[in-house]
């Protein structure tokens, strides 16, 4: 009887140790994720498994072209003890992320605009030079109810946007994200081995 509460005892010690360690990685380190749909083409493919880094978080605020892990405004994130710890180590976690591009930052005057064709966006009345997009005519055209511009982004928030602009859920259709709801930058891709590559 004794071996077996020394085996428990041990067997728990280490579950709790692997538990804490996840954590403490997670939440200041960074963590893996992987690419679900196509609205990050041509930089990120589906199945394109990344590193996520939340070290620099605190000191380091988001530039224009980092690519950035969120919680979308609208996605309502529980705060029970389960739906935290599933968070905080990632098992069981069903909360839904978005991974898109910062285009506008705090304080920017922002517009998305057609011009012959083609859809630019213009950050303080200056075209935004975009050689990673997709296309430059598959766009989602702005209709009233979009969040196409001119505007300006509010202090700590971020406009973003999916490098293929045809196919993207992005600030366009649910406006500014909250620099509160960003989980980390992607860094890079590290599977598969033919597309390791930093972003």
């Amino acid at each position: 009887m004794k071996k077996i509460f020394s085996f428990l005892k041990e067997t728990l010690d280490t579950i709790l140790f692997v538990l804490i360690a996840v954590i403490v990685i997670r939440f200041f380190i960074g963590e893996l994720r992987w690419i679900p749909s196509g609205s990050m083409h041509p930089t990120l493919i589906e199945g394109d498994r990344l590193f996520v880094e939340k070290l620099s978080k605190p000191v380091r605020k988001p530039e224009r072209g980092d690519i950035l892990v969120f919680y979308p405004p609208d996605e309502i994130l529980r705060k029970d003890f389960f739906s935290i710890l599933s968070r905080l180590t990632g098992i069981l976690c069903k909360d839904i992320a978005f991974i898109k591009r910062v285009v506008g930052l705090p304080g920017d005057k922002l517009e998305v605009r057609p011009e012959d064709g083609q859809y630019f966006v213009y950050i303080n009345d200056k075209k935004l030079n975009e050689p990673y997009i997709l296309s430059k005519t598959d766009w989602m055209p702005c209709r009233d109810d979009m969040y196409c511009g001119p505007l300006t982004v509010p202090e700590n928030n971020y406009f973003m946007m999916g490098d293929n602009r045809g196919n993207s859920q992005d600030s366009r259709f649910w406006g500014f994200l909250p620099e509160n709801r960003i989980i980390g930058r992607a860094i890079f891709v590290f599977w598969p081995l033919s597309r390791t590559k930093g972003l």
